[in-house]
């Protein structure tokens, strides 16, 4: 294989950065098995904020960074839902009301912002109040992360300038267009206040090569100008559905034009593992990730998301997000880059390691380069 894998001879086995789940419910799970399983980052994607904002910091937890409420249209989804407590969803109306509902979040701590666009399930934002929400949540320097569902959804979030998609698309076959407009890289302009090239978007690019399974990273070289989640196990969980079949489609082509894709589960919703996920990592596999891109997908997020560089805008007593301090620790040698089902079997076998004198030998992640 190519490149030299991490840990010294004898060590039996690789150190990694720490890997994170894009897509988790975590008043839905158990957190300490969570952690147990692999797990070191996790993004909540929609719980009550007050809730929320007590989980970073926790020591058996894996480290936390959160969205707040869900933000939906009146009678949106997820509204309706039994498994959405009260004060998880923030009904939305006017470009007013998101405005509004965007700052309560950030004041909560609040590292992104979620919206639903479920056109299946209800009501949706309008054009104007989505396209408000977005911007504002950006003036705060937070991204927005949209579930979309039902035809034209994923278009009109792009339109909007969402930042990620929750999940791969599964509600329709998305046009070549459509994919090569998500998957065309972040612009990046010179910042005279800070002296450093920055995103649009608050990502920068990621070209370190891969210590493990060798080369540059490949296609998880930069990040695409819609990034998405993938969350493919959740259909069928290992029985073959349609809407899976539709969503690796989606994501095989957006994969081959270069579009950007990080590990998610959806974590609560279903038999879903407490930890790395192998069915999911499979999935991906399947959809066109070689084994440094399925290393990629888990690790690119081992950061959390903060808000812009000079934006201090969070309660007083609200704790910022903690950069990632754990690392991986996967026993035995890393297999042949090219056998994926063992790759994505070994990667299953992750352990979290909180031992800062350890986690100083995994691989620096791309925002801790200077």
């Amino acid at each position: 294989m190519s490149g030299q894998p991490l840990g010294r001879a004898g060590d039996g086995g690789a150190w990694l950065p720490a890997f994170a789940d894009a897509h988790v419910h975590l008043g839905l799970a158990d957190p300490v098995a969570v952690r147990r399983g692999g797990i070191a980052v996790v993004h909540d994607l929609g719980w009550v904020p007050d809730v929320a904002r007590t989980w970073p910091g926790r020591p058996d937890f894996p480290e936390v960074a959160f969205a707040g409420a869900f933000l939906t249209a009146p009678g949106g989804y997820p509204s309706d839902r039994s498994w959405a407590p009260p004060g998880s969803v923030a009904e939305v109306a006017t470009p007013d009301d998101a405005v509004a509902a965007v700052d309560r979040q950030v004041a909560a701590g609040a590292s992104f912002l979620k919206v639903t666009l479920h056109a299946d399930a209800g009501p949706v934002l309008d054009d104007v109040t989505l396209t408000a929400l977005v911007g504002h949540a950006h003036a705060r320097g937070r991204d927005v992360v949209a579930h979309v569902e039902g035809r034209g959804m994923a278009a009109r979030a792009v339109e909007a300038g969402v930042d990620r998609l929750a999940h791969a698309p599964f509600s329709e076959r998305l046009p070549d267009d459509l994919l090569a407009a998500m998957a065309r890289p972040r612009a990046v302009e010179h910042d005279p206040a800070r002296g450093r090239e920055r995103s649009h978007c608050r990502d920068e690019p990621d070209n370190d090569s891969n210590p493990v399974f060798g080369g540059a990273g490949g296609r998880t070289a930069g990040r695409s100008r819609t990034t998405w989640v993938s969350m493919l196990d959740i259909h069928g969980w290992g029985s073959p559905t349609a809407e899976q079949d539709v969503a690796i489609d989606n994501m095989r082509r957006f994969v081959a034009l270069g579009g950007t894709v990080v590990y998610g589960t959806d974590l609560g919703n279903g038999p879903i593992p407490h930890g790395v996920d192998e069915r999911e990592l499979r999935a991906l596999a399947a959809a066109g990730l070689d084994a440094p891109a399925l290393l990629g997908a888990l690790t690119r997020e081992a950061a959390h998301p903060r808000a812009a560089d000079g934006v201090d805008d969070l309660d007083d007593h609200v704790e910022r997000p903690r950069r990632a301090s754990l690392a991986t620790w996967i026993p035995g040698d890393p297999p042949d880059p090219d056998d994926l089902d063992a790759v994505c079997a070994w990667l299953a076998r992750a352990v979290v390691v909180d031992d800062p004198a350890r986690a100083q030998r995994a691989p620096a992640t791309p925002e801790d380069r200077p």
